[in-house]
């Protein structure tokens, strides 16, 4: 088995995998591969697919798999898998870093001292104690951070299209009415048709006045433009996202000059840790995979 690791994973990963088969990085040999272990940054499209006649495998380190183009594979007969339980945790905890910086006015304190300001008066803090969280999405990483905002005291609710009913949060009926009553709204949905460019202006006019949004799914569920403008006026109290259009964003991105937006560069499934877990899922896939 010839087995090309395209993307980052955790170093130990090829001595891991040798068992399998030869284990290499060469992106001149995907001519030879079997099977394709990919993360974010690699595009597995069907112009990328003539390139690997050889191909059985693709397994993709991570939640989702928009950077995949599974029909494509599915016709040339190429098995796609990913491992979205391990980076649950990860994702959940980079959430909530990001719920908690916005109204503890974290960033603007470190910058405001590296500045030579020492803005103690000026930075009010808010809490999460008694607010409402409401999550876009409620499976693997909207349950975990259900779980760390309660432990907050937080109120949780959600709307799922395929979940009815949730051990740790609220359903609620729909979108409209998780807008209506959410001061914090966390992203946690696939990129799909009906979730492509959904946090337009009209839903955004729908939210509470000063509503924080955080992004850790994907850049393209908002509409940046939309979500700019609603930064400017203080619709949106902040936006915090570790996702963008694309890695890195564009130069031209309206949200790179929009106020109170807090980014990270898409760090999301990056700890030491979820990286040995996706270890640990990919060589559990090879051991069961069947060629």
């Amino acid at each position: 088995m010839k087995i090309l690791i395209a993307d980052a994973f955790d170093e130990s990963l090829p001595g891991r995998l040798s068992p399998f088969g030869e284990v290499f990085s060469d992106m001149g040999r995907l001519g030879e591969a079997e099977v394709l272990l990919i993360r974010s940054k690699s595009k597995v499209t069907k112009e990328f697919l003539e390139g690997a006649p050889n191909l059985k495998l693709v397994i993709r380190g991570g939640v989702g798999l928009d950077n995949v183009d599974v029909e494509a594979c599915r016709a040339k007969e190429i098995e796609v898998r990913n491992t979205p339980r391990a980076s649950s945790v990860a994702v959940a905890e980079l959430t909530m870093a990001l719920m908690l910086a916005v109204p503890n006015r974290v960033i603007e304190g470190h910058v405001g001292i590296k500045e030579g300001k020492f803005l103690k008066k000026e930075l009010k803090r808010t809490e999460l104690f008694h607010k409402t969280l409401g999550l876009l999405g409620v499976g693997l990483i909207g349950t975990e951070v259900a779980r760390r905002a309660l432990a907050f005291g937080m109120r949780v609710v959600a709307h799922d299209h395929y979940i009815a009913n949730h051990a740790l949060a609220e359903m609620v009926e729909d979108d409209d009415e998780l807008f209506a009553v959410s001061d914090f709204i966390s992203i946690h949905l696939p990129l799909t048709n009906e979730t492509k460019g959904m946090i337009d202006r009209h839903n955004i006019a729908k939210m509470k006045d000063g509503v924080v949004i955080i992004n850790t799914a994907r850049g393209k569920v908002i509409v940046e433009e939309d979500m700019a403008e609603a930064l400017k006026s203080g619709k949106v109290r902040a936006y915090a996202t570790d996702v963008f259009y694309s890695d890195p964003p564009d130069a031209a991105s309206p949200l790179l000059s929009a106020p109170n937006v807090f980014m990270t560069p898409h760090i999301g499934g990056s700890s030491k840790e979820n990286l040995l877990r996706i270890g640990d899922n990919v060589v559990d896939i090879l051991r069961k995979w069947k060629r």
